[in-house]
């Protein structure tokens, strides 16, 4: 028998791993650490991989870590103190000195940083490729590449990755394909459906979405999985038990949240894009996207994502008049959250990246980077047609 995505969500996390409970509310467990009565029993528990130390094992994050698989469609997952101690840690399992990484070149700030100026250091060559131009990619690929890496919408111009093209280039040079889902969600797309090998998620957007918690996850192979989960310990990355819980908690209403962003994003996207003062707006969903065939054939049902960017003209004065005239929109520096959000790229995600990189990907003084809440539609539009007025003075 089956049944709908929303119900079964609210059940998915029924029991505590190697506890007889079953909670109506999942508890939270705070300990640091789990006792034992006897020597035998302790090496039974470590046998078995139990709850010993919190940086080992925690009821929590495993109870969250077994949603985000189900909901991923994936073996295993981990969770981390944060999408960026996700994607560090599992980049210093998976690669070594001499490896090739074609990394996206619309890419989120910070991870350009940790290719560009962290793994460098350590021997990791990465080439930054369009990767909606195949040639490029084939022509890319070395005998040392070990990695494919991108985001389904890059962060913050929302370029869509055809992930399953990616897939088959990689896996035909015994390499990995790592995505990035964080803007989109699996309600949207599941990368490991497409061919992706490990899918990373900022649990701390969407996810939770309610601008209260942090935590990122790696969704993959047991067998990878497996291989990562030492190396986070060593690091000091794992999830913090709290925010685990928070987090399961903000999953339980997903199905509610994120289909009700997306269609509010469509919606405001096509609004937007009529507007005169509106140069440009980058969101797959609207039929004058170039990617909007793509996105079509990729995205469920669900719809197109909750993140759009748009681009006004680059006067200081009057985009201050512009921000301070809204009432819903206000400026934050992250996303996914149940009210609508701005951010600045090149004051913020991007600011430590080149000027003529961030140029080359479209990002301009004039882009702003919009989370869609879960406002009335209409209420938005009138909001920012409101406050876009400044540029028609």
């Amino acid at each position: 028998m089956e049944f709908t995505r929303e119900s079964e969500l609210l059940y998915i996390s029924d029991s505590i791993p190697g506890m007889d409970l079953k909670p109506e509310a999942m508890p939270f467990f705070p300990n640091t650490a789990f006792t034992m009565k006897t020597l035998s029993e302790v090496k039974q528990t470590y046998k078995d991989e139990g709850y010993t130390y919190i940086r080992t094992n925690n009821p929590n994050r495993d109870l969250l870590a077994n949603a985000v698989s189900w909901l991923e469609g994936g073996e295993k997952s981990l969770i981390f103190s944060s999408g960026m101690g996700a994607i560090t840690t599992t980049l210093i399992t998976i690669l070594n000195p001499g490896d090739h990484v074609i990394c996206n070149s619309y890419i989120y700030g910070e991870t350009f940083d940790v290719f560009s100026k962290l793994l460098s250091r350590f021997g990791v060559e990465t080439d930054f490729i369009d990767l909606g131009d195949i040639d490029a990619v084939n022509a890319a690929i070395k005998p040392s590449t070990k990695l494919i890496y991108t985001e389904v919408l890059s962060n913050p111009v929302i370029e869509l990755t055809d992930i399953a093209a990616m897939a088959d280039i990689a896996h035909a040079h015994n390499a990995l394909l790592m995505v990035d889902n964080t803007f989109t969600t699996p309600l949207a797309i599941k990368p490991i459906e497409l061919g992706a090998d490990i899918v990373i998620n900022s649990l701390t957007k969407f996810m939770n979405g309610h601008s209260d918690a942090i935590a990122g996850s790696i969704t993959a192979s047991a067998k990878l999985i497996d291989e990562i989960h030492p190396v986070r310990m060593l690091c000091g990355t794992p999830g913090e038990p709290f925010n685990s819980w928070m987090i399961l908690r903000g999953l339980h209403t997903l199905s509610l949240r994120v289909p009700k962003q997306m269609s509010n994003a469509k919606k405001l996207a096509e609004a937007l894009e009529k507007h005169p003062a509106v140069s440009k707006v980058n969101y797959p969903g609207l039929e004058s996207s170039p990617q909007h065939d793509l996105a079509i054939r990729v995205f469920t049902d669900s719809g197109f994502g909750g993140m759009l960017s748009f681009i006004i003209p680059d006067d200081d004065e009057k985009v201050d008049e512009f921000m301070s005239r809204l009432h819903f929109a206000h400026y934050a520096p992250t996303l996914g959250g149940l009210r609508s959000s701005l951010d600045h790229p090149i004051i913020s995600s991007h600011k430590h990246m080149p000027d003529a990189l961030r140029r080359k990907m479209g990002i301009t003084p004039g882009m702003f980077r919009l989370s869609v809440g879960i406002e009335n539609p209409d209420d938005l539009i009138r909001d920012f047609y409101n406050a876009l007025s400044v540029f028609e003075a």
